[in-house]
């Protein structure tokens, strides 16, 4: 091999070289570049709980007239739907909604769901004593399946009493992927206040998408109002608002309170 041709081999495998190391640069192999990947997908299609659980948010209108005797009906007879699966929370509207009331029930997946559906279809007694009488006083229902965010756990208040606040946060199209941090880092800008508690998290799965409901408890209206504006006075809390709310379209909330069989209280 002559002088020349040894320079151009060499001046060859040092092309080939750079261009290996800016591919693995640009496009790393390897189990990083595999859990990236699957950390990217995860996020693309809206994290959520390592499970299946998720969660059925219930949403009726009641006839305004048929209310106290709508939840009269729960009280004598909700123990025949409570049998079949488990209800987080039951609750009606106080402020921010009229004649309404909503109710969350926990499913270990869908399998489990269809078969409690199936359940309450054959049950006599709930048919019979409730269903049937009930559903005359309803105008409308909506339901919706969410799941816990991955980055919260089903909370409890302190103590029983209080008031929830329900808060329904629509986002811009995008998904976590697009709005999770700046959501997530203006919710704990409000738990680190202190003024409130937080319940859980809820990120839609079915139903209208890109929402997410928060459930808030307080020990009072008037609690709850004076934690507000200390919170819009609490420079952390103005920052991580005005990051996320670059990402919201619309946002509304419900002060609710829990009927006597909701084991939310």
């Amino acid at each position: 091999m002559t002088a020349l041709q040894t320079r151009i081999e060499r001046k060859q495998q040092n092309l080939r070289t750079a261009l290996k190391m800016r591919r693995e640069k640009k496009y790393p192999s390897s189990n990083k570049q595999r859990k990236d990947t699957h950390f990217q997908v995860r996020l693309a299609t809206g994290p959520r709980q390592n499970n299946g659980i998720f969660y059925e948010i219930r949403t009726y209108d009641i006839k305004p007239a048929k209310m106290k005797e709508f939840l009269e009906m729960v009280s004598k007879y909700f123990h025949f739907r409570t049998a079949h699966s488990e209800l987080v929370g039951f609750w009606y509207s106080e402020l921010g909604a009229m004649n309404k009331v909503l109710h969350i029930w926990k499913y270990d997946n869908f399998a489990h769901r269809t078969a409690v559906r199936h359940a309450l279809a054959n049950d006599k007694d709930w048919q019979g004593k409730f269903i049937s009488a009930a559903l005359p006083l309803v105008e409308k229902q909506h339901n919706e399946v969410a799941y816990l965010v991955p980055w919260c756990q089903l909370g409890k208040p302190p103590k029983e009493g209080g008031v929830y606040e329900w808060v329904t946060f629509q986002m811009k199209p995008g998904g976590p992927a697009l709005w999770g941090e700046a959501f997530r880092a203006a919710i704990n800008a409000h738990i680190n206040t202190g003024y409130t508690k937080l319940i859980g998290v809820f990120h839609t799965e079915y139903g209208l998408l890109n929402r997410v409901h928060v459930l808030w408890w307080n020990e009072s209206p008037d609690q709850r109002a004076a934690g507000r504006h200390s919170a819009h006075e609490d420079a952390r809390v103005v920052a991580a608002v005005r990051d996320s709310v670059r990402f919201l379209e619309s946002q509304q909330n419900v002060l609710l309170i829990p009927v006597q069989c909701s084991p939310l209280k």
